[in-house]
């Protein structure tokens, strides 16, 4: 089990949930449902949304995953380990290795984590920088031009104002939307540097903005939240 040292289980059957899909010998790779918090800037609430869906996939199409709250099957680990070279998307490549093995990567949306980020627009910009030169090189031919910077900050902007303007967001999500989407797609348009078509199957994974239908709400689980509210506090 893979989690990174800023999440936190929702229910206490995170583990379970997430290892379950191993059960098939099919299966490599798992990965959990990531949400916010209240603090977490608007723009990464939507790309959570896009990203981790309210409905599990057995089987997913694609290589997308997330290590931050993900479970790989400990012989093909022992096979292959993530690749230290990279700037990021380590998950990614691995995801890919294990396709390419004839191997199923499963999504399972009951195993929820919260995810705290809290980053500056400097860290944002960063983030997006080294996952753009991480994919550049796992996929060479992938490209982002400057029109292509301007179209997709263009678009997420104004997805993230749809959906801010029927959640009656509070008015400091504005300035938000604007600089996060801004260094996300700068970070990313810097990151790429040569020229080549971008694989769509990745593009709308990482860089296409939430669409306007919401996901219906996930169905009640007969597990209660932890609550984290009664945990002790230091001192």
């Amino acid at each position: 089990v893979v989690a990174s040292a800023h999440v936190y289980p929702v229910y206490p059957d995170w583990i379970e949930r997430l290892i379950e899909p191993l059960a098939d010998p099919n299966v490599a790779l798992t990965y959990g449902k990531q949400r916010g918090t209240a603090d977490t800037h608007f723009s990464e609430a939507q790309h959570f949304a896009k990203l981790y869906p309210e409905d599990s996939s057995k089987d997913q199409d694609g290589p997308f995953c997330n290590n931050a709250n993900a479970a790989i099957r400990r012989e093909l680990w022992a096979r292959h380990r993530y690749d230290e070279q990279l700037s990021g998307l380590e998950d990614l490549e691995w995801a890919m290795w294990a396709r390419a093995q004839h191997y199923q990567l499963s999504y399972v949306a009951e195993a929820e984590v919260v995810h705290v980020h809290d980053e500056t627009p400097a860290q944002v910009f960063n983030r997006y920088r080294r996952e753009a030169i991480a994919l550049k090189r796992l996929r060479p031919q992938e490209h982002i031009g400057l029109f292509d910077f301007l179209r997709l900050f263009a678009s997420n902007v104004g997805s993230d104002v749809r959906h801010a303007m029927r959640e009656r967001a509070s008015l400091d999500a504005w300035p938000e939307i604007l600089w996060f989407r801004f260094m996300q797609f700068w970070g990313t348009y810097r990151g790429f540097g040569h020229k080549g078509p971008l694989g769509d199957d990745l593009k709308q994974a990482f860089y296409y903005p939430r669409g306007y239908r919401t996901d219906a709400p996930s169905p009640s689980r007969p597990v209660e939240p932890i609550d984290y509210s009664n945990e002790p506090t230091d001192g």
